[in-house]
C-alpha cells in the first residue's frame, strides 16, 4: 500500500509537511523531543517513531529517542485510525486511548504547532 500509515513513505510524507510548516515557536537552543510508541505495530510498521522540535522546525524519524521529553503510548490501530480521522483525540484521551509519560507540556507545545501548522488553508 502506497503511503501506508507509520511505513517508510508516511514518515517521509511527514517530514515533508512538518519542513513546510516552518519554525516552530521555541526559544532559541531548546530542543524537544516527543516518541510516539505504537503498540501491537505490525512486523512491517515501526514501533515508534521520534519528532524532534527546534526553533528552526521539526523533524520525525522511525525509532524511539532514550532523551525524549515526553513518551505518548497508544495501540497502533488507534494510532491509524486517528490518522484516518476515524477517532478524534478527545474520545482517545477520555478513553484512555492515549497514556502519556514525561513532561506533558512538551506533548501540549506540539500539538500546538501541529494545529497551527495543518490549520484551514486559504
Amino acid at each position: 500500500m502506497v503511503n501506508e500509515f507509520a511505513g517508510g513513505e508516511w514518515v517521509a510524507s511527514l517530514n515533508a509537511t512538518l519542513v513546510a510548516a516552518g519554525p516552530v515557536p521555541l526559544a532559541e537552543g531548546t530542543v524537544q523531543r516527543i516518541v510516539i510508541q505504537l503498540l501491537g505495530a505490525p512486523s512491517r510498521a515501526p514501533h515508534a517513531f521520534t519528532i524532534t522540535l527546534a526553533p528552526a522546525g521539526a523533524s520525525a524519524e522511525a525509532g524511539d529517542h532514550l532523551a525524549a521529553d515526553a513518551v505518548v503510548r497508544l495501540d497502533f490501530d488507534d494510532a491509524s485510525r486517528l490518522h484516518r480521522g476515524d477517532l478524534d483525540s478527545a474520545t482517545a484521551l477520555r478513553e484512555g486511548r492515549v497514556k502519556v509519560r514525561g513532561d506533558v507540556n512538551a506533548v501540549v507545545a506540539l500539538l500546538d504547532w501541529l494545529l497551527v501548522a495543518h490549520g484551514p488553508s486559504a
